[in-house]
């Protein structure tokens, strides 16, 4: 299966909940639709089908890339 880079996971991630955040403060059609792109990408990214799986499977990918002995991904710094 493939697999994105930890780097761009985690950024997909970031991205997730900034926007949560900003929605909850400002909902306008512009942060309904950034959300709804960084959904669709974080899904596609982890071969899931809801937000909550994806979240699941991204945090445990990167801390599979965060521990080499359960990965063959490796940061760098």
């Amino acid at each position: 299966m493939l697999m994105a880079h930890p780097a761009i996971l985690r950024n997909l991630v970031e991205r997730y909940e900034e926007l949560q955040v900003a929605r909850t403060g400002q909902d306008t059609l512009e942060t309904r639709r950034r959300l709804e792109d960084v959904t669709y990408t974080l899904c596609v990214s982890t071969g899931t089908r809801t937000i909550e799986d994806a979240l699941r499977v991204a945090e445990e990918q990167l801390a599979e890339a965060l521990d080499p002995a359960e990965a063959d991904v490796r940061l760098t710094a």
